[in-house]
């Protein structure tokens, strides 16, 4: 049973398009046989809306899923509609960061590189207060620092997500916030980083081009193969989970060639440890 109810959302949605698909029906019968409209069972199916244990098992019945595994994904739909504790925070995220925190409270691996700041998790709070001051102004700006810095108790749970973050060198020479700011940001994630779960790589200047220099991201993947691994992109205004086997592996392997490219774990330390030093 997953812990976090996006990702058991988005479960019980792939199921029911799977199960549908396996009765061949379209949406238009599915939905009229189900009493809702065709846009609401597609939003159900693609994970932006949730759906009641008492609607799934309907769906269940009409797609002659019955005994314990309709019992199973009944279940998954109770725990789907539970709150997680980014929704307390619903006042200063945007829904479609909702929706990553959701699958990142849960995810068993994260992959991720960086251009132009630190990542979320790795960020300090005077780090990430500069951060949210400067691209998104002072409204809200201590509910956003907190709900960040409760992100970051992934990297320390029983068994916490692991981490893999290859970070641009400019990251390390950008001044977000000032020297001192600066300073203790790059010793704190040269600190992070001696985490048996979590590896920082820093990718030099001298690497010269990359294959991901048009944009940042982060490959999530789950413990529960049930769970497709996603791909998540970002950007000011919105944020895009990409699915399939092909955007995973095509992000993945794009991510081996980086850290190829990257100084060392050990390396990567004495960089970060340096270049704080020459803040201070």
């Amino acid at each position: 049973m997953t812990a976090s109810p996006t990702v058991r959302r988005r479960r019980i949605a792939r199921e029911l398009r799977q199960l549908r698909e396996r009765a061949n029906m379209t949406l238009d019968v599915a939905a009229r046989q189900l009493d809702m409209s065709k846009s609401n069972l597609s939003r159900i199916e693609n994970a932006q809306i949730g759906i009641k244990p008492r609607d799934v098992r309907a769906a269940l019945a009409l797609y002659q899923v019955t005994g314990a595994d309709a019992e199973a994904l009944i279940d998954i739909a109770r725990g789907a509609q539970q709150r997680g504790w980014w929704q307390n925070y619903s006042d200063v995220l945007p829904e479609w960061f909702e929706f990553y925190v959701g699958l990142e409270a849960e995810a068993a691996a994260l992959r991720t590189y960086e251009g132009e700041a630190v990542p979320g998790l790795l960020q300090t709070e005077a780090y990430a207060r500069e951060v949210f001051r400067r691209t998104a102004g002072e409204e809200g700006l201590e509910r956003k620092v907190a709900a960040r810095l409760r992100r970051q108790e992934v990297l320390h749970h029983d068994d916490p997500v692991e981490l893999s973050v290859v970070l641009n060198e400019a990251v390390l020479c950008r001044p977000v916030g000032g020297n001192q700011v600066m300073a203790d940001q790059l010793a704190h994630i040269a600190k992070v980083a001696q985490l048996p779960n979590v590896t920082v790589q820093v990718l030099p200047f001298s690497a010269g081009g990359h294959p991901a220099m048009s944009a940042p991201y982060v490959i999530l993947a789950f413990a529960d193969t049930a769970d497709a691994a996603v791909v998540y992109l970002e950007n000011l205004t919105t944020g895009l989970a990409l699915e399939g086997v092909g955007n995973v592996t095509g992000y993945s392997l794009v991510h081996e060639e980086l850290r190829r490219l990257a100084l060392g774990p050990e390396a990567s330390q004495a960089r970060l440890m340096a270049a704080s030093r020459n803040f201070a």
